[in-house]
């Protein structure tokens, strides 16, 4: 009997291993027929993962070797075209992926009719030298031959690298970002129709990404819809996560997740800017920071995409005090006011609306001692290499606001750490505390004004601190 039942289990494992074999079989090599075979297009079967034991050929590196080898260095790699900039004078720049990771093959030298044949999902054999430019690692002076396989990259998400070191590792690859705030949108050289350089934030930090008109011509859906974008959209996006003195995205598709529209009957930061003093006044914004709530009062440090308002003992609960986090959307029904140069809105209640976001910090260390510093008032802001010129108490008490004399290019400024914004028990005020006079800072912090600049400070990075003075000794 077991000798019966050995001999069905054999007949089923052949049978199950013919099978196996037949339905693992390429229906061809031609690209379309692969295309077009939905058993092979199944979205389970091309994944990465299933290319990692492809052996590369002889004298070909496998990823970890190319990410390893110096720089000059000859190279030798396979991989999957992804895209192609525009071909010309006999030269074609690839995006490249194999299943560990990806290459910028610059200028490849390549026929018109060659070009014809780097499809997006073709595979290559690429000689040349590894290369740097502006942190782009890349392939250069390269050559190329057709091989036969056929692969497409899945988009990656790295949406939570971004900030973060672990980014660059992804660099070229065909990745994805959610959820990004559209900040500005300029064209190269003033010009449509060149590349556009689109600025994006996540989470409060901006990056620059870009369509590239060689690689996205003014044609293509992508450079359309950029074309269409405004300050404030949130937008999902896929591209190649190109390098350029940081993260420089060369951008494929753009999903508009949400257009930002002002509710009826709400001013633009241009109509409230240009509203006289005492005048009611409507905006939305959303919260970056508050100070203490007390006496059914709180105040508000908000933003919006055009600019930044202070918002003065805004009436509020103290349940509805703990809903006004970060990044919080907000309407506000007041009076527009001034004291000692700060404008700031009064008399204020609020309504908590949906919507979610974090200004950038924005450099104006070059507005510092001009007239269109003011233009920043109550921004998040930086100011780079600043000089302690003095640190006071206010009325010498510790605990209480510390009053922060900072300089640069030989002018004083009066900043400020706010206890109800910046209590002794947060690192700002730790650190300032330890400032000495000629400590260079790079600060951090809301554009306050009284009689000047007053910036609230919320963060302060020691550059430099001035070497403590040698300690004489006393003669014998």
């Amino acid at each position: 009997m077991k000798k019966i039942i050995a001999i069905l289990l054999t007949f089923v494992l052949v049978f199950a291993f013919a099978a196996c074999t037949e339905e693992e079989k390429p229906a061809g090599n031609n690209v379309n027929e692969v295309e077009n075979n939905t058993e092979l297009n199944k979205p389970e079967e091309n994944k990465p993962e299933e290319n990692k034991t492809e052996a590369k050929g002889e004298g070909v590196m496998t990823y970890a070797e190319y990410a390893a080898a110096e720089l000059e260095a000859p190279v030798v790699i396979e991989a999957y075209v992804q895209a192609t900039q525009s071909w010309w004078d006999n030269k074609i720049t690839v995006y490249a992926q194999d299943e560990n990771g990806a290459y910028f093959i610059y200028e490849m030298a390549c026929s018109e009719e060659d070009a014809a044949k780097l499809v997006k999902g073709a595979k290559i054999k690429v000689t040349g030298y590894k290369a740097e430019w502006a942190g782009e690692v890349e392939i250069i002076d390269a050559t190329f031959e057709l091989l036969e396989g056929n692969w497409v990259a899945e988009a990656t998400d790295v949406t939570s690298l971004l900030g973060t070191e672990e980014l660059i590792a992804n660099q070229n690859k065909f990745v994805s970002f959610k959820g990004m705030t559209v900040e500005n949108i300029t064209y190269k050289n003033d010009e449509p129709g060149d590349d556009i350089y689109v600025d994006v934030s996540l989470n409060g930090n901006l990056y620059s990404f870009c369509i590239e008109r060689y690689l996205t011509d003014p044609e293509t859906e992508v450079y359309k819809t950029v074309q269409t974008l405004n300050k404030g959209d949130k937008v999902d996006i896929e591209g190649f996560l190109y390098w350029y003195n940081g993260v420089n995205t060369h951008m494929t598709n753009v999903t508009v997740v949400a257009k930002e529209v002002k509710g009826e009957g709400v001013m633009t930061y241009a109509e409230y800017a240009a509203a006289e003093l005492e005048t009611p006044v409507v905006i939305e914004a959303y919260v970056q920071a508050t100070q203490s709530w007390w006496d059914n009062k709180i105040t508000v440090y908000a933003q919006d995409h055009d600019g930044a308002y202070f918002i003065y003992e805004l009436a509020c609960s103290e349940e509805d005090a703990a809903k006004l986090v970060k990044g919080a959307k907000i309407k506000v029904t007041g009076h527009k006011a001034e004291w000692a140069g700060e404008v700031e809105i009064i008399d204020a209640t609020f309504e908590i609306l949906e919507g979610n976001w974090i200004a950038p910090v924005t450099d104006v260390t070059a507005l510092l001692g001009t007239e269109e510093l003011i233009a920043s008032q109550n921004k998040f802001v930086s100011f780079k290499g600043m000089t302690v010129e003095n640190v006071t108490y206010k009325n010498d008490e510790p605990g209480d606001d510390i009053y922060v004399d900072v300089s640069l290019n030989g002018a004083t400024y009066s900043f400020c750490i706010e206890r109800y914004l910046t209590d002794p028990e947060t690192d700002v005020y730790k650190t300032v505390q330890t400032l000495k006079t000629g400590d260079k800072v790079d600060i951090e912090g809301f554009l306050y004004w009284y009689n000047g600049v007053n910036t609230h400070i919320t963060g302060v990075t020691v550059l430099e601190a001035e070497a403590e003075a040698p300690v004489e000794e006393a003669a014998e």
